[in-house]
Formats: C-alpha cells, structure tokens, sequence
C-alpha cells in the first residue's frame, strides 16, 4: 500500500514531501458522484436525443457529440473511486491507464469545444436569425463540423503521448508525466499551449458571442420570452461551467507544472504544498463538467423538459398510490 507522504520530486536534494490523504479522501468521493450523476443525466438526455431524432437541429448534433464525450470519461471513473481508494495502487495496466488519463483530456477540451460549437449556433441564431435562417438545421453541416472538432481534440491530446511518463512504476498511474528535469519542462511547455488552444482562446468565443447575445436580447423586446428565458439559462449553465470546472482547473494545473520545475531547483515552501492541495479539489472541479453538462439537455431541447415533466408527475402519482395502499393494508390488519 503505497503511503500517504508524497514527494513532489525524484531529486534527493529538492525532496518536496506532502501529505496526500485529503486526495484520497476527497478524489473518490467527487468520482463517485459525478459517476452516477453524469452516467443517468447523460443515458436520459441522449435517449430522449434519440426518441426525438425526427426533429433534430445542429443544436441536437453538438449536444449528441457533448453526450458522448461525457460518458466516455464518467465510465473511467469507478477505476479512479479504486484507485484513490487504494492509495494510489493501480491495478488495470499500463496501457489502460495511459488510455484513461487521456479520456479525461478528451473530454475537457471536447466539452470546450462542443459548448463553443452551441454558444455560436445560439449567437447566429440570436444576432443573425435573417442571415442563417434555414441554415441551423443543416445537420451535414453539424456533422462535418463535429468530426472536425474531434481530430481536433484527439490530435491535441494525442501530443501528450510524445512526451515521456514515468512507467517504471507499473502500480502507479500518473496525470502528467516523470519528475525528469528534460520531461517536465516539455511537458509543462506542452500543457501550456494546449490550454491555450484548447482553453483560452474557445473561452475568448465563447464570451464574445454571450456579450452580443445579451445585448441583443436586452434590446429586442420582440424576442419571443421563452427563447429568451432559455438563452439566458443556456449563458447561465455554460459560464458556470467555465468558472467552476475549467478556469480554476487550466490555472492550477500550469501553475503546478511549473512549480514542480522549481522544486527540482531545490525550492519548496508551505505555499507550493498549498498549492499542490488546491490543484487536488479543481481536479474534482473539473471532472464535474460531466454531472453539470446534462442541465443544457433543459434549455436546448424542448421536448426534454416535456418528458421530464411528465416522468415526474408520474412518479409522484407512482409514490401516492403505493403510500395509499400501504395505508389500507394498515387498516385492514387493524381491523383483523
């Protein structure tokens, strides 16, 4: 069982030692949730996506594309919840572990990229509904986009594989790569870039398009009020999941990357174990696009929020009559 010290480097003389039991504690606790969170949010919205694929938009497209991203990370993580569990013991090999640690990339910056994808359809739609009128149903076009976005990403994280990990250790399964001074400044650089392509600039768009959208919708009394509503939900949602899962995640993880540089220089104080700490709890964060990403099935497919209606009035009405006949059971043997 592997202890809960940790030292932040292979350097005997910048030995940099943390203790790791809050990770273990806190790591499998959100895994779990987001896990069966994520998994029936994500099964319920594509299964409606797909009862409903008569009247699929590009919107439907993108959100399928977002669906799918989620439940390929969610169904990693029960070997994480083991993992954590363990303290950090692996026992799935390898190359799965290699294979995991990479759909956990995937998913962020495919979910990036697919919520990029939505917030401008939503802006074209909005601020330019003459000039794309027919347009936003063109599902080819939705389709050949979406499998732009996916060589994309892949090639993004693909990089990663270029850049050595520590692999002697066949017990451990590591997120970046060795302690190797010549490893660690490649990989650091390479994050750096990733988080600018795949993060920065995708949030640059993002932003712009909800800053035209909000005008317009403040201006234009016209706009029907249920579009409106669902708009602002949809800004609501996706700048929630920027702020939250993404913005604290990019930063923490450059910022420990980098410090890990340092801590090779022989540099180690109290702020960088804080730091190290920090970067644990927005790894969880970040894991939580999965479970919040589902709320967006409620603004951007109408017949959704139908059917979830529906299902919850029936299992009201479900619940009722089972209470009502388990009190006639208790009057029954009352009166017996």
């Amino acid at each position: 069982m592997a202890s809960s010290q940790a030292n932040f480097t292979s350097n005997s003389s910048a030995e940099c030692v943390v203790n790791k039991e809050f990770t273990f504690r806190f790591l499998p606790s959100v895994y779990l949730i987001v896990f069966l969170v994520g998994l029936l949010g994500n099964v319920c919205g594509l299964w409606n996506l797909y009862v409903d694929r008569k009247n699929w938009s590009s919107l439907n497209i993108f959100m399928i594309n977002l669906g799918l991203a989620d439940l390929l990370y969610v169904i990693t993580l029960p070997f994480f919840v083991s993992y954590y569990l363990e303290k950090e013991m692996w026992h799935f090999g390898l190359i799965f572990c290699r294979f995991t640690r990479a759909l956990f990339q995937v998913n962020m910056y495919a979910s990036i990229s697919f919520l990029t994808c939505i917030s401008v359809q939503r802006y074209l739609g909005i601020v330019h509904p003459l000039k794309t009128m027919g347009r936003l149903h063109n599902l080819r076009c939705s389709v050949y986009i979406s499998a732009l976005v996916w060589i994309w990403v892949i090639a993004q994280v693909m990089a990663g594989f270029f850049i050595t990990k520590d692999d002697n250790d066949l017990n451990r399964c590591y997120d970046s790569t060795s302690n190797k001074d010549e490893n660690l400044k490649r990989y650091a650089l390479y994050n750096l870039i990733i988080t600018l392509t795949g993060f920065f600039i995708p949030f640059l768009i993002i932003v712009v398009c909800y800053a035209r959208i909000l005008t317009v919708l403040w201006r234009n009394k016209n706009i029907d009020p249920i579009l409106k509503g669902r708009s602002i939900k949809l800004v609501g949602i996706v700048l929630t999941l920027f702020f939250i899962c993404f913005f604290p995640y990019y930063i923490l993880r450059n910022f420990s990357l980098i410090s890990r540089t340092w801590q090779l220089q022989g540099t180690c104080t109290s702020a960088l174990k804080t730091a190290y700490v920090t970067y644990q709890v927005t790894r969880g964060l970040a894991s939580m696009n999965s479970a919040i990403n589902p709320l967006l099935y409620f603004v951007t497919n109408e017949s959704f929020v139908s059917r979830f209606h529906q299902m919850r009035r029936r299992t009201f009405h479900a619940f009722v009559y089972l209470g009502r006949s388990r009190d006639r059971q208790l009057v029954e043997l009352v009166d017996v």
